[in-house]
């Protein structure tokens, strides 16, 4: 999986994402505890609004900041939304209200929308190879879990010698550097789209979404994601401390179970796609989420104590896995059903439509949690995956498109570099 960064231009790349990711969980863990010392017991509440702004960012900015560097140059691109976050990050220290952490998570995140999806679009450019490729997809999703795993042990390790403040410094030193790794990247030269209207432009990549089958799909397995997801990040706290009575650390401990479940799968995924289609491994991870979030429901109806706790343990890597089944293949298809010139319109709508379902699950599994129980929203949950995975079945079982002349679709047809139709 490693000969992949034999190449200096995706070594620079991964290395600015792997730095910006770090210096972006630096960021959450000082913001945490920004938001206590402003706000003391409602830091919550901050927190929960903040993540909020976030989704609604997210899912609202990145279609737009598409359209609007579509003719631009990649790089400066990326450069330009890393020093953005880097300002932000200098200016979080000093904020004496908590209405300034909104506006400042909102600019913040609009910045992130601009970089992710413009970064992901810009990597099948850099590896045409499709081999190569799977494998920078695998070490991509090793990036965010270990990310999830390290970077609150480095902040902790740091907080025993400085001030939470000083964490931001950390912040801003990562994007820093990964805006100075692009930069020292030589991007190759991406055809820029058809001049259009700004309207169609933004809505391309959602358009290129309802005209392939294959990418429609993909919006079942988003909500499938989303839900089992939303259970682990937003209810497993509550779970391990407040029904199990566990400590801090076991929180730790579960949450870890998650990250090695998909840090496992995603070591194995180029292999495996090696011998499997790629929408099959997809659909059996998607099918595996509402199945093990039932399991889960039953767990916390029927068992006890340590009987639960060792369950738990298992099923939180089996979602993990699962989940990783989904996501790591999912570039893949969009990169095969989009061009060089549409790939960040598509690349920005998969972004935009994935966090929208987030939008919906995150409140959903916590606000319902505290009404119903852990064990019947996760049965609301199993809901909408099934709904999700039905979708997705659903719309993958069609004829292939037909595709008319002069329609958006045109230009996004399914091929491999071999330059064959791909509808696996």
């Amino acid at each position: 999986m490693l000969s992949v960064l034999r190449n200096p231009t995706y070594a620079r790349l991964f290395g600015a994402q792997v730095i910006a990711l770090i210096g972006t969980g630096l960021l959450t863990v000082a913001l945490g505890l920004l938001a206590f010392d402003l706000a003391g017991g409602d830091a919550g509440v901050v927190m929960g609004t903040a993540m909020a702004i976030k989704m609604v960012a997210y899912v609202g900015v990145s279609p737009v900041t598409a359209a609007l560097v579509a003719h631009l140059p990649r790089r400066p691109v990326l450069i330009g939304a890393d020093l953005v976050r880097a300002g932000v990050a200098v200016s979080l220290p000093f904020v004496t209200d908590v209405w300034q952490i909104y506006v400042l998570i909102f600019v913040l995140q609009s910045a992130s929308a601009t970089f992710t999806p413009a970064f992901q679009a810009v990597i099948p450019s850099v590896l045409p190879d499709e081999r190569e490729y799977t494998r920078a997809l695998s070490l991509s999703r090793l990036a965010y879990d270990t990310e999830s795993l390290v970077s609150p042990v480095l902040a902790a390790a740091l907080l025993s010698v400085i001030g939470y403040r000083d964490l931001f410094v950390g912040t801003v030193v990562g994007f820093l550097a990964s805006a100075a790794l692009v930069l020292a990247s030589t991007l190759p030269r991406i055809e820029a789209p058809t001049p259009a209207p700004f309207v169609d432009r933004v809505t391309r990549g959602v358009r290129a979404f309802w005209a392939r089958r294959e990418l429609r799909g993909m919006i079942g397995l988003n909500l499938a994601v989303a839900t089992t997801t939303a259970m682990v990040i937003v209810n497993t706290v509550v779970l391990v401390q407040g029904d199990l009575g566990r400590t801090q650390t076991d929180v730790a401990l579960l949450l870890a179970a998650y990250g090695g479940g998909s840090m496992i799968v995603a070591l194995a995924m180029p292999g495996l796609l090696d011998r499997v289609p790629d929408r099959r491994a997809m659909l059996v991870g998607g099918a595996a989420l509402p199945a093990l979030l039932l399991v889960s429901a039953g767990v916390l109806e029927w068992l006890d104590g340590t009987a639960r706790w060792a369950a738990l343990l298992v099923l939180w890597a089996l979602l993990g896995a699962a989940t990783s089944a989904v996501l790591t293949p999912s570039a893949r298809l969009l990169r095969r059903n989009s061009t060089e010139a549409d790939r960040p319109a598509v690349f920005a709508a998969q972004f935009s439509l994935s966090h929208a379902c987030y939008l919906l699950t995150y409140p959903l599994a916590g606000a319902m949690g505290a009404v119903i129980g852990l064990a019947r929203v996760s049965l609301v949950l199993v809901a909408l995956g099934v709904l999700g995975v039905a979708a997705t079945l659903s719309w993958w079982a069609l004829p292939r498109d037909r595709r008319r002349a002069g329609t958006p679709a045109d230009g996004l047809a399914a091929r491999t570099p071999g330059g064959a139709s791909d509808e696996r």
